[in-house]
């Protein structure tokens, strides 16, 4: 898959899209908080993500229902590939040494991400 490069409000949109799997424009300026962008302004990041390939719509009539077009832990999963690429030299064992050293994470959380490890390693 090729890269992802989402704007803030690319990825605030699609947040909305994930939610909603299907949703038609009225419904997605809804699940804006207050102050709600104008309903061009959504039309234009809908239009600009689906030059992306990001996202995709059914016509009714003249209405589209939008969907999106990649997974979020497909597009989670390819951020995290281009960030640890980026900050840590492709190094796995040096963006884990940074996470767990820098993040103030509790004993507690750390025991838990030793047992998802330790989940992973047995499968």
């Amino acid at each position: 898959m090729k890269e992802i490069k989402l704007t803030d409000s690319e990825k605030d949109l699609m947040e909305i899209l994930w939610a909603g799997k299907k949703i038609f424009m009225k419904d997605i300026l809804e699940s804006y908080p207050d102050p709600k962008p104008a309903a061009t302004t959504v039309a234009t990041l809908l239009k600009r993500m689906q030059n992306k390939d990001l996202v995709g719509y059914t016509m009714y009539g003249n209405s589209r229902e939008y969907y999106p077009k990649v997974e979020k832990g497909e597009y989670f999963r390819e951020e995290m590939t281009s960030m640890i690429d980026r900050f840590f030299n492709s190094s796995v064992t040096q963006f884990a040494s940074f996470f767990t050293s820098n993040t103030q994470l509790s004993q507690k959380q750390l025991k838990e991400l030793r047992n998802i490890i330790d989940e992973q390693i047995k499968e």
